[in-house]
């Protein structure tokens, strides 16, 4: 598998590519988004992992963007310091396949490149992120849409829609839920009512309770 690693941090990004060629990738390392622009078009990737704050004509949401414009719709993981859920939200619109955070373990990227090489998934720039089957979510207003009506949310539960979305395929924890929605200032049972109704708005089992840890989003 040919990866392509857009890093202006020169030690990351050799310890990265030192990395994932010993776990038998092939990859080539770029700082700046115009030399890695010109390389995808004149080679062939499986998997392009982008730094967002980089050199260049564009930041790597930007250039997600451009090759998706492109019909260049290669799986790509965003590695990035830009932890925020709007930049999160940003990215996933842009139609990656995965955002990782720094700073990261490499086992836990290797493991995210294994699950997107093994997806094959192909998403194109949108406001809107596929949730499921006819289900979508607006990155622009955070609202649920089913076959192109909007699903009508509480703002508590609109909230929690889009902590599910950031962090989707992730284990949420019951006390990181309590802490970015309520601020901690609720009763446990009453934390649960609030998911539960999110749920009845959604497909079965697209939020998953985790027994013990808390809940994972299933996109």
């Amino acid at each position: 598998m040919k990866l392509l690693l857009l890093e202006d941090e020169i030690v990351l990004q050799e310890s990265i590519e030192e990395f994932l060629i010993a776990k038998g990738y092939s990859v080539d390392s770029f700082d700046n988004s115009n030399d890695a622009f010109d390389a995808i078009f004149s080679k062939n990737y499986d998997l392009l992992l982008l730094d967002v704050n980089i050199p260049g004509e564009w930041d790597g949401f930007a250039l997600r963007k451009e090759l998706a414009d492109e019909n260049k719709n290669i799986p790509t993981i965003f590695v990035t310091s830009l932890s925020s859920a709007d930049a999160m939200l940003r990215g996933y619109a842009t139609g990656c396949c995965d955002y990782i955070k720094k700073p990261f373990d490499l086992v836990e990227l290797q493991l995210r490149v294994q699950h997107a090489l093994k997806a094959s998934c192909f998403n194109t720039a949108s406001d809107l992120i596929e949730l499921c089957p006819d289900y979508y979510y607006n990155t622009i207003n955070y609202s649920l849409m089913h076959e192109e009506k909007e699903v009508s949310l509480s703002k508590t539960e609109r909230e929690l829609l889009k902590l599910f979305v950031v962090h989707k395929n992730q284990i949420v924890s019951l006390g990181m839920i309590y802490e970015e929605i309520w601020e901690n200032n609720i009763e446990a049972s009453n934390a649960r009512v609030q998911i539960n109704n999110l749920r009845r708005k959604l497909p079965k089992d697209l939020i998953k309770n985790i027994y013990g840890l808390g809940y994972r989003f299933d996109s």
